[in-house]
C-alpha cells in the first residue's frame, strides 16, 4: 500500500487541480462573455439546432483576441472575439464559424471534458510511476523522460478527441444541409488565422492533428457515407 501512496496522491492532486481549473475557467467566461447576437449566424445555428432536434444552440462570444473556439466544462459553447472579428472582416464565412460550433458541440456530446479529467488524472499517475522507476534507472534524466512520455500520451489522446469531434461536426453539418466544405476550408485557413500551424513539429507531439490528416479523415467519412446511401 505504501508503494501506491505516491500514485494515489498524484491522482487526487490531478482531480483537485482539474476541478479548480474548471471553476476558474467558468468564472473567467462568466465575467468576459456575452451571447452571440449576429442575425445571420443565428440563422445558421438554427439550422443545426433543427438537425439536432433542439430548440436552439446558444453560442457566446468570449472577449479575447486569439482566434479560437471552446467548449466549457459545463457544456457551454464559445467563440472568441478574435474569431468573430475574422468573420466580420470577411476572412471567415458564417458556415466556417458554424463548423467550429459543430466541432465544439461534438466535444460536449461525446463527453470529452469528463474524459479529459479522467485522462489527466491517469497521466499524472503514469508520470509519477515512470518518474519513480526511471529516476532509479537513469538518475538525473529519469524525471525528464517520464514527463516527456506522459506528454506524448496526452498529445495522442487529445488528437483522438479532435478526430472524434471533427467526425461529429461533419455529420451534423451534413444533416443540417450546410455540408463539410466550410469545415475543410477552415482547416486550411487555421494556420494563417492563428499563426500556430505546428509546421516543423512532429505530428505525435501536437495536441491537434495535422490539417491534411483532418481533411483526409473527413473525406474518408464522406466516401463511406456515400457508399452507405441507398442507390437510386
Amino acid at each position: 500500500m505504501l508503494k501506491l501512496t505516491p500514485i494515489l496522491l498524484a491522482i487526487g492532486y490531478a482531480l483537485v487541480m482539474y476541478q479548480f481549473s474548471a471553476w476558474r475557467t467558468k468564472r473567467e467566461l462568466d465575467a468576459r462573455s456575452t451571447e452571440l447576437a449576429d442575425p445571420r449566424l443565428r440563422t445558421i445555428m438554427a439550422r443545426m439546432a433543427e438537425a439536432l432536434g433542439v430548440e436552439r444552440i446558444r453560442v457566446n462570444i468570449y472577449e479575447v483576441e486569439p482566434v479560437n473556439g471552446l467548449a466549457a466544462p459545463d457544456g457551454r459553447i464559445f467563440l472568441t472575439r478574435g474569431f468573430y472579428d475574422k468573420y466580420r472582416s470577411g476572412e471567415v464565412t458564417g458556415e466556417e464559424l458554424a463548423s467550429v460550433v459543430a466541432h465544439e458541440l461534438g466535444h460536449v456530446a461525446l463527453g470529452h471534458s469528463r474524459r479529459r479529467m479522467i485522462d489527466f488524472s491517469g497521466q499524472n499517475a503514469v508520470r509519477v510511476a515512470l518518474a519513480t522507476v526511471l529516476g532509479r534507472l537513469v538518475p538525473g534524466v529519469g524525471v525528464w523522460i517520464a514527463n516527456m512520455l506522459a506528454g506524448l500520451l496526452a498529445a495522442r489522446l487529445s488528437r483522438q478527441d479532435e478526430y472524434e469531434a471533427d467526425a461529429y461536426a461533419a455529420a451534423l453539418l451534413t444533416k443540417a444541409g450546410i455540408g463539410t466544405d466550410a469545415q475543410k476550408s477552415l482547416f486550411l485557413k487555421l494556420e494563417s488565422l492563428t499563426g500556430m500551424g505546428g509546421r516543423g513539429m512532429p505530428a505525435w507531439l501536437m495536441s491537434h492533428p495535422k490539417t491534411a490528416d483532418r481533411v483526409h479523415a473527413i473525406e474518408a467519412l464522406e466516401a463511406r457515407w456515400s457508399k452507405e446511401l441507398p442507390q437510386e
